[in-house]
């Protein structure tokens, strides 16, 4: 079979942690923003706090990203609530992010620790989410109990350095999607992923010129905070 001309492939557009580069991360007007600029999905991370509930925030830390310190799993969500996390956004909870994106654009749920799979599968479940659902994590053994909770789930093998053998780590965590930091991906890893009934993603991609080159390798979706750009 031929290969897809990157001219002709559909590659999907990915709004980094909402469109972060923006609106502040994680929060509902920067998925707002991405929602405006037409986005496929909106990628933010998922923690949880000391009492249980789910919300969004990329660091183990608020302090980088708030203007509040600590661990998110040491406080509860009401004082996650009262903390600004930029321009008065507060941090939303992953069910109201959900409700923010619900019937507008598909949603990547990046699940940032250990044991938050299947309540998160749940928490979709609730809202009925109408759109694509792609639930990711660099913890790998994490999307196995998102399999075993929803079987027909998608999920997505995030890598920071590539392992001596990408497609069978992606597989062994029974994942439909390889996510790779863009300056590790190449031609042949990408032409060998397709091969094997692999998609493959790319992330962060701000840059033209580096934008340009995930294109020419044909990549399915690329993960940008400017997905403006892409």
């Amino acid at each position: 079979m031929a290969k897809e001309s990157p001219t002709t492939k559909k590659v999907l557009r990915i709004a980094h942690r909402g469109a972060s580069g923006h609106a502040p991360e994680n929060t509902l007007v920067s998925i707002q923003k991405a929602i405006n600029l037409k986005c496929d999905l909106v990628e933010v991370d998922v923690r949880r706090t000391r009492d249980g509930h789910l919300v969004l925030l990329h660091d183990e830390r608020v302090d980088r990203t708030t203007n509040g310190t600590g661990l998110v799993e040491e406080l509860s969500l009401g004082e996650i609530k009262r903390l600004n996390a930029g321009q008065g956004q507060r941090i939303p909870t992953l069910d109201e992010a959900l409700g923010a994106t619900r019937g507008r654009v598909g949603i990547m749920l990046e699940l940032k620790v250990h044991g938050i799979g299947p309540k998160a599968v749940e928490a979709v479940r609730r809202r009925g989410f109408p759109h694509a659902v792609i639930y990711a994590s660099f913890l790998t053994a994490e999307l196995l109990p998102v399999r075993r909770t929803d079987p027909k789930a998608a999920t997505l093998a995030l890598m920071e350095e590539l392992s001596s053998d990408p497609i069978t780590t992606t597989r062994e965590a029974q994942a439909t999607y390889l996510g790779l930091r863009w300056d590790t991906a190449t031609s042949p890893l990408v032409e060998a992923c397709h091969r094997a009934g692999l998609k493959v993603f790319v992330y962060t991609v701000n840059e033209p010129r580096d934008i340009a080159k995930m294109r020419a390798l044909v990549v399915d979706g690329i993960i940008s905070d400017f997905p403006d750009r892409l």
